[in-house]
């Protein structure tokens, strides 16, 4: 029989998480034509990301139609993915992207844009299906549960974070459990798994 912690991890596998929310990004991505494939007017450029923005949301979210928003709402969102996905003044790097067409213009930015919106919307399915896991264990269930993670897959993690008894990952699982689906995807492709 599975335990509560095989449970989880099965549903944050990344086959059912990370995998899908990927294709659903390439659905938007392949989905989406812009006006042009270059842009040199900036106003254009905020609102063909602002359009690809609503455009993805329905695609990762399995929405039926977009939700109403306003404008600078949206926009606010927008540079909040292109800081993640580009670092401090992303919509300028990004913009200078679509402009010029270098580094695979707009395409990759709107490539980079739903990645980024991807990754984001599994991480935080992955972390509340973890968190109302480890919420509902007793503190002896959560030690257990450390003691059953360590024995199936301490093999897989980094030996800096399991040595001393792994206290680093005992003290840390929800965040290890966290990384478990980024860390099973990365060992599938490597040939490992």
């Amino acid at each position: 029989m599975a335990s509560k912690l095989d449970r989880l991890l099965d549903g944050i596998h990344p086959a059912k998480t990370v995998d899908q929310t990927d294709r659903r990004a390439d659905d938007a991505i392949n989905s989406f034509c812009p006006q042009s494939a270059r842009t040199e007017n900036w106003n254009r450029f905020c609102d063909c990301l602002i359009r690809f923005l609503r455009h993805t949301d329905v695609r990762l979210l399995r929405l039926r139609q977009e939700c109403p928003m306003t404008p600078s709402f949206d926009w606010g969102r927008c540079c909040q993915i292109l800081t993640r996905a580009y670092g401090l003044g992303g919509e300028k790097t990004a913009f200078e992207m679509a402009r010029t067409g270098n580094e695979g213009g707009l395409y990759a930015v709107l490539k980079k844009f739903a990645r980024t919106m991807a990754e984001q919307y599994a991480d935080n399915e992955i972390l509340a299906m973890v968190s109302f896991y480890w919420n509902g264990l007793s503190i002896d269930e959560q030690f257990s549960a450390c003691d059953e993670y360590l024995e199936k897959y301490g093999h897989l993690l980094p030996s800096e974070i399991t040595e001393g008894n792994a206290v680093r990952v005992r003290a840390n699982l929800p965040k290890v459990l966290q990384e478990h689906p980024r860390l099973m995807q990365h060992l599938s492709r490597i040939g490992r798994m």
